[in-house]
């Protein structure tokens, strides 16, 4: 039960968050080592913006306490671990895996992958990367399941990214072979404001018509605003309207009143009254699904439940037992969840939820279902990847599971 070890803490010098994160692994080694399981060989780091310039000093540091061990992470603007977020304080969280030999291997863009043929891939990356999107596409076609997951660098003094080094620019991460189990879902936070409409005319990030009519009659129409004659009434409801976006081959309601997984969200950036359009911040083609939206916690609560309780099931009931009553059980035990990440948008947290550390309390309840805690770390990013997609408003939670 100890293949995944958790240590976070929160200290003003870099230096003593990570020795007392540090301290709380090494505590768990031993159960570990009782365990029989294998030697520490990944280790995850997420560390707040407060630590970004001494990036290198403290993945120096972390490659001297555990040789042997390699390392992926990021800075965030929050981090989190098990139930806790540490949001705008300086925290340092670590996990640190049994994973074998040749299940996984660590990239960046000095180090290109070459020995494993990877089947998934935890992914993270600056947001000011030129051509972001094309480069997460690009490493979602090289993995075979062509599934990523992960999150975009956040910091306001540098966007840093952990690779076996700290890294400015471009992406890293960890791929793993088919053998490492993992089980993934983004979960939403916003509801939709009116009906899903399809792109009929659009300029790069201007939608110029709807069901072939103009975008901003309709976006008007949703909000309950009879035009822009009230500039202030009008101005609060559009600051508080966001546009979600699928592409032209994915249904963009997973349910009824909720957005599906393909489903992206982005900021509302501006009106063009003269041409009765409107500015999304993306690239719109015709084609494409599009609905105006607001966040809604309560939708965000319900959602994140929802996906916490289907990877629990998913986990459970895909390798439950399948035997004949008074045959003899398998000797291999059912699976379980043995390790989590979450990378959440860093505008939601537990203050979008209602309190301290509320969204990582809600993910480790549902998670653990009533039994022990899940080993869980993850970071507030700028954007959250998962498959070929950059979403935001969202959450994306990835768990690895063992048996148990």
């Amino acid at each position: 039960m100890d293949s995944f070890l958790v240590g976070h803490a929160t200290h003003p010098d870099w230096r003593g968050a990570l020795a007392l994160a540090a301290a709380q692994v090494e505590a768990r080694r031993a159960a570990h080592e009782a365990s029989a399981h294998g030697p520490l060989s990944l280790g995850f780091v997420y560390f707040t913006d407060h630590f970004a310039g001494d990036a290198d000093a403290l993945v120096a540091e972390l490659r001297r306490r555990w040789p042997g061990v390699a390392w992926v992470g990021s800075v965030g603007v929050g981090v989190a671990a098990m139930g806790v977020e540490y949001l705008d304080e300086p925290a340092v969280v670590l996990m640190l895996a049994a994973l074998p030999a040749g299940r996984f291997e660590v990239f960046s863009g000095a180090r290109k992958l070459h020995r494993l043929q990877p089947f998934s891939a935890l992914v993270h990356a600056d947001p000011a990367t030129p051509d972001l999107a094309e480069l997460i596409g690009e490493m979602s076609d090289r993995v075979s399941s062509g599934y990523l997951f992960g999150g975009l660098a956040s910091s306001r003094s540098g966007a840093v990214h952990v690779a076996d080094g700290a890294w400015r620019g471009g992406l890293s991460g960890v791929a793993f072979s088919r053998e490492v189990a993992l089980v993934s879902r983004v979960t939403q936070g916003c509801q939709p404001l009116g009906p899903v409409r399809r792109v009929t005319a659009a300029e790069r990030n201007l939608v110029l018509a709807l069901d072939d009519q103009p975008a901003l009659p309709c976006l008007l129409r949703d909000l309950g605003l009879a035009d822009l004659s009230e500039p202030r009434t009008a101005l609060a409801r559009l600051r508080a309207t966001l546009v979600a976006l699928a592409d032209a081959d994915a249904e963009m309601l997973g349910r009824p009143g909720q957005f599906g997984t393909d489903t992206r969200v982005r900021h509302l950036v501006g009106l063009d009254p003269a041409r009765e359009a409107v500015a999304v911040a993306d690239l719109v083609e015709a084609g494409m699904s599009l609905g105006f939206c607001h966040r809604d916690v309560q939708a965000a609560r319900r959602d994140l439940v929802r996906v916490c309780a289907e990877i629990r099931d998913e986990v459970e009931s895909a390798h439950e037992p399948a035997w004949a009553e008074g045959a003899a059980a398998p000797a291999e035990p059912p699976r379980r969840i043995a390790g989590a990440i979450y990378v959440s948008c860093s505008g939601r947290g537990g203050p979008h939820f209602g309190g301290p550390s509320a969204e990582l309390q809600i993910v480790q309840h549902a998670l653990a279902g009533g039994g022990p805690e899940v080993p869980l770390v993850g970071f507030f990013a700028a954007g959250e990847v998962a498959r070929h997609h950059v979403y935001g408003y969202t959450g994306v939670l990835t768990v690895f599971t063992g048996h148990g």
